[in-house]
């Protein structure tokens, strides 16, 4: 099988600008007329928006924490099939993982596993021949990667070009691009990071603008050179015992495809945090997505077996979902007849009695679960955990374990004394503390769960959906 060619845009740290440039990059070979498959390392929702409005194609996640490796270069494949270039995003800097000691879950674990060259994005704001010490840092700590050259950015006119080149040119390192301090437009940003594209009017101007900004400093030529030289992918593509089958969409012990079942999904300004590749995991166990707004939409949609709410910015919208009395009270149907409710993070919150905002209104919502979310000031809730299930659920039994991911501004308080905590999260193999709230046919949580990584938990999903639908929940 012809290998696609690939490489990643990477950085030593956050900042640099590599999302602006690898987003510009795929946009500019997009409009070259190529098939670009953009990628994005980590468990990132935002960035991959930009790529997939970038290329016109779903891009996808890349993590070597939350999937088994050889899981991730089965996705790696299948969603690069029929490209003619792959470009993969980095997370945070190049060498940064789970820990401080080894390279679990960064992107240079990533680069050497899908066997992709490196350009790394160096910041040279300031600085002139001591931008060398970045990128050959990087190529003393780790010899196994495979560097391409770099991309200069914010360079601040001719002679500080000039500087620059000469640097990289004397240690024959290649520059495959220079980019101009304020020549490229800006993405707007806040605590979470850039605003995600379906919040977005004009978003396909500015990338328009950003691919013919880096289409003018950026070597084209010369990247798909080198995504072109990265051969094979490393090892062979043998099916790891008790992961994914994409062939038939089976589990080694575990269901097949089910009956096909409407399953509606939360999507739109509020929601809109997935893993498309978990998405599809659901869709071959027989779900067939249906999207709805919880902000516009006056119930839920027609027929559905079950309902999945993603995570988002549901404190940037709490008037106007408070404000949809209709969709309100259609959850709050569906959840007395027993239709299976999945929420993750802000569709945790969406679901809670009241959302406290950061000017502190108070905003009643869908009151399934029985407690208050409120915005703080910092960081409530960052980093990867294993999720102990405390009790069963629509995903699993009792004492077996998710993975997954939390990134949350807000704080939980349960409004019940006897309150079902969902599960205990552990974190670097200690548990820290409940979470999630589990009753029925209901779960919710700050966990954002990939079902590409837990394929026993989508069939277990999807079969509970299959039901509802069978026993008339809709």
């Amino acid at each position: 099988m012809k290998e696609v060619p690939r490489l990643m845009i990477a950085a030593v740290r956050s900042g640099a600008g590599k999302t602006s440039i690898a987003t510009g990059i795929m946009g500019a070979l997009a409009g070259k007329g190529l098939r670009v498959q953009g990628f994005k390392v980590g468990p990132d929702f935002i960035d991959p928006g930009y790529h997939t409005a970038a290329t016109g194609r779903w891009a996808r996640n890349l993590d070597t924490w939350l999937l088994a490796p050889q899981r991730v270069k089965e996705l790696f494949r299948a969603a690069a099939a029929d490209a003619e270039v792959a470009v993969v995003e980095g997370v945070m800097g190049l060498f940064d993982g789970v820990r401080g000691r080894g390279e679990e879950a960064s992107s240079a674990e990533v680069a050497k596993l899908l066997g992709c060259p490196v350009v790394l994005v160096v910041d040279a704001r300031a600085r002139a021949r001591s931008v060398l010490v970045e990128f050959l840092g990087c190529r003393a700590l780790d010899p196994a990667l495979s560097f391409a050259g770099v991309i200069l950015n914010r360079v601040q006119g001719p002679r500080h070009l000039e500087m620059l080149q000469e640097a990289f040119e004397e240690n024959s390192i290649p520059v495959l691009g220079a980019v101009q301090e304020g020549s490229l437009p800006r993405f707007t940003e806040r605590h979470l990071g850039l605003v995600p594209t379906p919040e977005q009017r004009g978003v396909e101007g500015v990338l328009s603008r950003l691919a013919d900004a880096v289409a003018r400093q950026v070597d084209l030529e010369g990247i798909l050179s080198a995504a072109r030289a990265a051969g094979s992918l490393p090892g062979g593509m043998e099916q790891e015992e008790g992961t994914f089958a994409p062939e038939g969409n089976t589990t080694r012990g575990g269901a097949g495809r089910g009956a096909p079942v409407r399953v509606a999904y939360a999507w739109d300004e509020a929601f809109n945090f997935y893993y498309r590749d978990g998405l599809e995991t659901l869709a071959g166990f027989g779900v067939e997505l249906v999207p709805f707004s919880p902000l516009s939409d006056p119930a839920l949609p027609p027929g559905v077996g079950g309902v999945i709410i993603g995570g988002g910015f549901p404190e940037l919208f709490a008037k106007d979902l408070a404000a949809n009395a209709g969709m309100l009270e259609s959850l709050r149907l569906a959840h007395r007849k027993g239709l299976p409710i999945y929420a993750e993070c802000g569709g945790f919150m969406y679901l809670c009695e009241r959302l406290v905002d950061q000017e502190g209104r108070s905003h009643a919502l869908a009151g399934l679960v029985p407690g208050v979310c409120r915005m703080e000031r910092r960081l409530a809730g960052m980093g990867y955990v294993t999720a102990r299930a405390l009790a069963p659920s629509i995903l699993c039994e009792t004492g077996e374990t998710l993975r997954g991911h939390v990134f949350h501004y807000s704080s939980f308080a349960p409004l019940a004394a006897a309150f079902p905590w969902a599960f205990s999260f552990i974190k670097e193999g200690r548990e820290e503390r409940p979470d999630g709230y589990v009753r029925g046919n209901l779960l919710a949580s700050y966990l954002h769960l990939h079902f590409a990584a837990s394929p026993q938990a989508a069939a277990r999903f999807a079969s509970a959906c299959q039901a509802g639908a069978r026993h008339g929940f809709v």
